[in-house]
């Protein structure tokens, strides 16, 4: 006997089909000595796969949360960036939420999440670096300081509901055009060309420190007289 009939000796015939032209088309059922070792079964993994979606759906709750402030000014700026932020990208489903010392918590915005239909939620820690809140914390911390931790605290009312804590912003290259845009429109305010920017709105605090030199009379007696634009010749 030939290797070959005697590779194929060790199949037998499973179910036989006819095509088109009349040939048989038998279909070989593998041998059980044969250790043919396959991947599990995609219907077992469809929940799965259906957790794995690249990039935000209908389905999908965003959180975005940041420390939390006892200033009533700095929460509500989160709630407008959250506004911006749905308009701009159009996801349904945008929540903010503040670590502690303001509502709404980590826990209540994941309810709204899921109360609209998320059946993932996706954490956005609106923080610039990685720090102890994004980090998890260990056992010996005797309550729960980090966004995970948090974030799995507020899960285990929702079976079925996935998550993720995403990475903080960081070094992300657009950072640098936010910053630039900041400082430029500083500027522009402290020459007089543009009005405040909502964050320093009725502040104030938009102006130029320091010493300034007197280069004539006029500019004393502005001073003087209490003129919050000094204009130098």
């Amino acid at each position: 006997m030939s290797i070959e009939s005697s590779f194929f000796s060790q199949f037998t015939v499973k179910s036989c089909s006819v095509n088109q032209s009349g040939t048989k088309n038998p279909t070989w059922a593998h041998p059980k000595i044969l250790n043919l070792r396959r991947g599990p079964s995609r219907s077992k993994n469809l929940s799965t796969r259906s957790c794995l979606r690249a990039a935000v759906g209908d389905k999908d709750g965003v959180i975005i949360v940041d420390h939390g402030s006892r200033r009533r000014e700095s929460n509500l700026m989160l709630n407008e960036f959250v506004i911006m932020f749905r308009d701009k990208t159009g996801y349904p489903i945008v929540e903010p939420a503040h670590m502690e010392l303001a509502e709404p918590s980590i826990k209540d915005a994941f309810g709204l999440c899921v109360q609209q239909g998320a059946s993932r939620v996706i954490v956005s820690p609106f923080f610039l670096f990685p720090g102890r809140h994004w980090h998890k914390m260990y056992w010996f911390c005797a309550t729960l300081q980090d966004i995970p931790s948090l974030i799995a605290e507020a899960a285990k009312e929702h079976p079925g509901v996935s998550y993720m804590v995403t990475a903080p912003l960081g070094l992300h290259e657009l950072l640098v055009d936010v910053v630039n845009d900041r400082l430029n429109h500083c500027l522009s305010h402290v020459a007089g060309d543009a009005d405040e920017c909502a964050v320093c709105d009725g502040t104030n605090k938009c102006r130029l420190y320091g010493y300034v030199k007197i280069y004539n009379l006029t500019v004393i007696l502005q001073l003087k007289a209490g003129s919050e634009t000094v204009k130098l010749n």
